[in-house]
Parts: structure tokens; sequence; C-alpha cells
């Protein structure tokens, strides 16, 4: 069946929900116990005469918002090691290394502690002026300002970009808030990228948390802000935020991350995670361990072994990171502000002064067309579009970085961060993702980052109009697809949906793209950080009891459009 989008000539985007300032004032607080453990399981490799594990120890910690207390720290190994060392680095953190002797057999280790962490998010006072001075900082303190190899803070565009962002500025809260905002608009999330360092991250924008880590250090250090990075693991239970309308959903995968910490004269160190919350981390961030950049920051997670002359292969190794919350307790609620980024960012309200951020855009016009127009124009050029970037095909569970040698037969694993990142939609919840399109297109397929865990059933997409910023009326619908199509290899890939039968033109505009189905089947839906590409509203779901999609999520589900455009 012929479907066309009835639509009128040309219309500025004036939807409320496409807004250009995205900068909430987040209040309330959360306050969870959590049981966690990491389990870590290590094959040798044949001929290996000494294989090293290292962790560093959680330490309490306690900032003006977010606050970690840690207690019944083990450690525990299926093997007895034949060594165990204990050291507290330059930095402060308390490193285990533990050794074995000409290991033959696997080798579990589990960590488990109990973390009690509480978030306080209330109005914050700060008198910090800018720039600081040199009095005002210890020597401890002063270390956090220097360049390094990944954070190039004396590199000419990195001190030129933050001393424009910082110009006339009076307070440090108004310096890092102004850099922050830039950050959060500038970066794209990419997973793996190509470089971690800050000056990589500043002309591709482009990386993972060590780049927006490495940046907003560089940037910030640039102009006498003591930044320090910080290694942890965060949790991938949800948690919810009341809005003005509906809710907002905040969610991070379960793995490895990096964030950074900003030492005000007055405040101490505070909690900055530079991909989208400023002064503060979720209570689902388990704090681990701090230094001058990622480089230095590598003990919790590393493997070093030593091998015999004329043996190869490496240890094959697995990590799994568990987390139950017996009390968890969240009262959050924000309000939007009239300035700051595009994209979202959130802060507690902040008594300093500042002037606003202001980001000057120009809302896009897009010429939509009716049916008659549509039927007139030839569709020869291939279109494809979307959210695109994703680590297809990958174990999550296997990843590491690469082995690199030390010299002789002596070689080490770090940690990595890639982390999967992906929602669990064939349960009682509908979820949609939008899209924007700028030119007139004959659609002919719908791809969405899928992996399949298991059971049966079929899938589908629907494309549906945009109505005020949720999903309405449906447009068109894509052919079956049985589960036992999509594949089993462990990972995530495209699966393409069929609208070719459809014959489905679409004018420019916005559309909303959701997953349905039928049967029981177990099936994830990868998404990216942020937004890359959509509005920052794009991204909703609805349970079975919900009668309108007033349920934002703040991430964009991984997607691509493909079809034919004219000339």
């Amino acid at each position: 069946m012929r479907k066309l989008l009835l639509l009128t000539i040309i219309l500025s985007l004036f939807f409320a929900p496409y807004s250009y300032s995205e900068n909430y004032l987040i209040n309330g607080g959360q306050e969870s116990r959590i049981k966690y453990r990491m389990m870590q399981r290590i094959e040798p490799a044949p001929g290996t005469k000494i294989l090293l594990l290292s962790f560093v120890v959680p330490a309490t910690f306690h900032s003006p918002t977010y606050n970690q207390e840690i207690s019944n720290f083990v450690m525990d190994f299926s093997l007895p090691p034949s060594k165990r060392q204990e050291e507290v680095d330059k930095r402060g953190n308390k490193v285990i290394k533990v050794f074995w002797n000409n290991p033959t057999t696997a080798i579990q280790a589990t960590v488990s502690l109990l973390a009690s962490n509480r978030v306080i998010l209330q109005s914050l006072s700060t008198q910090a002026s800018f720039p600081l001075s040199a009095e005002q900082l210890s020597e401890g303190v002063k270390v956090y300002l220097s360049a390094t190899k990944q954070v190039q803070a004396d590199h000419p565009q990195i001190r030129a970009k933050a001393q424009e962002l910082t110009q006339s500025v009076k307070t440090e809260f108004d310096a890092v808030q102004r850099i922050l905002s830039w950050i959060v608009d500038h970066m794209r999330y990419v997973t793996p990228p190509k470089q971690y360092d800050a000056l990589y991250s500043f002309q591709s924008g482009k990386g993972n948390c060590q780049n927006y880590s490495h940046l907003a250090a560089a940037l910030m250090r640039a102009v006498g802000i003591p930044v320090r990075i910080v290694n942890g693991v965060t949790l991938k239970k949800p948690y919810q935020v009341v809005m003005e309308s509906g809710n907002l959903t905040l969610q991070m995968g379960q793995g490895r991350h990096s964030w950074i910490e900003v030492y005000f004269p007055d405040l101490g160190w505070v909690p900055v995670d530079p991909q989208q919350t400023e002064l503060f981390v979720s209570n689902r961030f388990i704090r681990i361990e701090v230094g001058v950049d990622n480089n230095e920051t590598i003990k919790d997670g590393l493997i070093r072994w030593a091998q015999s002359s004329g043996t190869k292969g490496k240890p094959q190794f697995e990590e799994i990171i568990e987390a139950d919350f017996p009390v968890d307790k969240v009262n959050l609620s924000i309000k939007r502000q009239n300035y700051g980024p595009r994209k979202l960012l959130l802060c507690p309200e902040v008594k300093a002064v500042f002037k606003p951020y202001v980001v000057p855009v120009k809302p896009p016009t897009l010429v939509l067309m009716n049916e008659t127009k549509l039927k007139k124009l030839k569709y020869s050029q291939p279109y494809v579009f979307g959210n695109l970037d994703f680590p297809e095909g990958v174990n999550f569970l296997f990843t590491r970085e690469p082995v690199t040698g030390e010299g002789g037969n002596e070689f080490e694993m770090r940690k990595n961060f890639l982390v999967e990142t992906a929602e669990y939609v064939t349960g009682t919840a509908q979820y949609a993702q939008i899209f924007v399109l700028e030119k007139p297109l004959k659609l002919q397929k719908i791809g969405l980052a899928l992996h399949k865990f298991g059971g049966s059933g079929v899938l589908w997409v629907e494309l549906m109009k945009d109505e005020n910023g949720i999903p309405g009326a449906l447009v068109a619908t894509s052919d079956m697809l049985p589960l036992e199509t999509l594949s089993s290899k462990p990972g995530y890939f495209w699966v393409d949906f069929d609208f070719s039968k459809e014959r489905t033109l679409l004018s420019p505009g916005r559309y909303w793209i959701a997953l349905g189905f039928t049967g029981g089947p177990i099936v994830n839906w990868f998404y990216t950080y942020g937004k890359p590409v959509g509005p920052a509203d794009g991204t909703r779901y609805k349970t079975i009891l919900d009668t309108t999609w007033s349920n934002s999520l703040a991430f964009e589900f991984n997607y691509r459009v493909q079809g034919l455009t004219t000339k």
C-alpha cells in the first residue's frame, strides 16, 4: 500500500520541544547501599612464568554533592597467590598487587564491597574568584595543573580556546560552566576512538569518556583551574528525574568509566562528568582511582606477565561487574533554564556570579512538501543517515586494551572503557527514536543496532509522524522479521527492516521510529551517550500503563535510515 505524508509547503521548526537551551538545574538527592562485585577470570598463556594482577582499593570520599562510604572490602582468589604487595602511590591510591609463579590453570579473582553512596543536590555557594591565585593552592593541588601527553594544556590551540571561553570571567564557577557547556556541544560520543588525548578530542570533536575527561582537564588547566582524572565504574541501574512535563530517565552502561574532579578553594574537590553533569555525578558511580591523566590511572585492572623465551600467546581475560541495590532512594527534579548548551547539561543551583552562556543558533528551516510535489520528484541519489557509530560485533565480556611489551618477554594489558550501552526493548515498554529528515526521501530500509539474546517471535519497525515532540500517527510499517533471522553471534549488528513494499515517500520533517514485536523475543537495542544526531527530547518510551509518550531518555539509540533522494 502506498503511503504519502501530507505536509505544508514550507515551515520552520517551531515545535516547542525543539529547544536550543538544554541547561537544567537539578535538585534533590539519591541515597543507596550498593553490594558491588567484580569478577575477573584469567587463563594464563602457555609458558607464563609470572602473572601479576593489580587492583586499587576504592576509598571513602566526600564532596559537597557526591559522597561515597566504602566498607566490607574483600578480595578472593580461586588459586592462592604466591605473593601479595600493598602500597599507597603518590596520588593517594591504595594499590594491591598479587603474583602467581608459573600458573597453569585459570584464576578467578573476585572483589566485593559495600558502597553507601549519597548525592545531595541543593543550592551551592562558592566565592572562588577567577583566575585563581597560586596562594590558594597547595603543592598537592598544583600538580593537577600540569600538562601531559594526554592532557595538552600547554598546546596553543587548547590555550587559545580556553582563553576565548573564559574572557572577562570573574568567578571560577563561571569559567567551569562555560568550558563544560562548550565541550557538551563540541563533542560527540564515539567508542572506540582513534586516540584518547585532549588535542585529538579538540580537533576531531569525537571520543569516549577518556576524551571528554582529557579535553575538560586540558581546557581548565590551561587557565589555571586544577583538575584531576578519576577512574571508576558506573552501574546500569536507571533512575528517573521529574521534569516539568513527564520524566527523564538517566542511565549509564555497566563498566569502566572516566570523569574528573575540579578543585575550588572554598569547596574542595568537586566531581564533574563532562558528558552531561556539572559539580556532581550520580550515586551510580563507584570512585576508584585518581591521577593526572588516564596514562597514570592504570593500576586498577592492570595485568602483567612474563613468558618463557620462544613462547607465544596472551592470557584470556573476562570481566563481569554486578551490583545489587538493597536500598535505593531517589528524589530528583530538574528545571530547564533559558541559557546553556544545545545538549543536555545538569547542574545544581549555584550561588555565584556568572554570565549566562547562550549559544547563538539559528533554528533550521525545513522545506516541507505536499503529496503532489513528492510524487513529481525523481529519486535517484542513495541517501543514508542516522546515529551510525557503534562498536559493531564486539563481545563486551572480553574487551581489553592491546597487549604491549615492556621489553624482552614481559607484557601488559590495561583495562579499557568499552562499555555495553544498550536497552532491553522487548519487555513491557515500547521505545521510540526521533530522526530529522532534511531531504525528501523514498524510504527503503530502517536499520537498528540490535543483539538477540534468545526467545522467539517476530520484529518490525513502525514509522510515525511527530506531533508536538512525541510520536503521533502511523505513517508506515516495515515487513515482519522472524527472530531466528537475527545473528546469534556475540555483539551488536545492524538489523535492517524493509519498507520498500510500502513505497513510502517522506517530506523533510521530524519522524519517529519504534520497534514492534510479538511472541517472546529477548532483544537489546544499542544506544550512544548523549544526543549525537537528534534533538535532546528525541528518545522516548511508554509502558503498557502509560497513555502518552511522556517519558524521555537521556541517550540516543543507534539507527540508520536508507533510501533514495533527489540530486
